[in-house]
């Protein structure tokens, strides 16, 4: 590949964390944002329905909140990671309830794959995330340029 075929992302010092979980996971992501109270307040939150209210009212948090994952909340939540304007999700996920919504949650967790975004499904790798020097500091990382890739599928289609 060739030095164009990738632009540069950066993640400035202070992260842009979307913090959303499923009925089930909801009262462990409180008590996770009450434990990393002092790092959390550094930083800017969005959330999902709920999640965003049970937050801000539970820890003093101040948490955007988009809509309830069931009514497309996850799907904005992709949305604000295509514009580069979500840097880490945690998303503290039920694997044992099926979920009405799963196609929604299976395309978030796709697209914070394309665009190489940390993302912590569970608790331990939410504290592992939370805990890494990276959270203080700038971190820049490589993505496929899709704008240059989009054009050269347009031309060969």
């Amino acid at each position: 590949m060739l030095q164009d075929d990738f632009i540069t992302l950066t993640l400035e010092k202070t992260k842009n964390i979307a913090l959303i979980a499923h009925d089930n996971k909801k009262r462990e992501l409180m008590d996770w944002c009450k434990e990393h109270y002092e790092t959390l307040k550094d930083h800017k939150l969005c959330g999902t329905g709920t999640t965003a209210r049970m937050i801000t009212d539970q820890t003093g948090l101040p948490v955007k909140g988009y809509n309830s994952g069931p009514l497309g909340g996850d799907q904005q939540i992709g949305a604000k990671i295509v514009e580069g304007r979500i840097d880490l999700v945690i998303f503290f996920s039920d694997p044992l309830t099926a979920q009405p919504h799963d196609p929604d949650v299976k395309a978030l967790l796709r697209i914070a794959q394309v665009y190489d975004i940390p993302i912590a499904n569970t608790k331990a790798t939410a504290d592992f995330i939370i805990t890494s020097p990276l959270m203080k500091q700038v971190y820049e990382h490589e993505v496929i340029n899709f704008n240059k890739n989009i054009q050269e599928r347009a031309q060969s289609l």
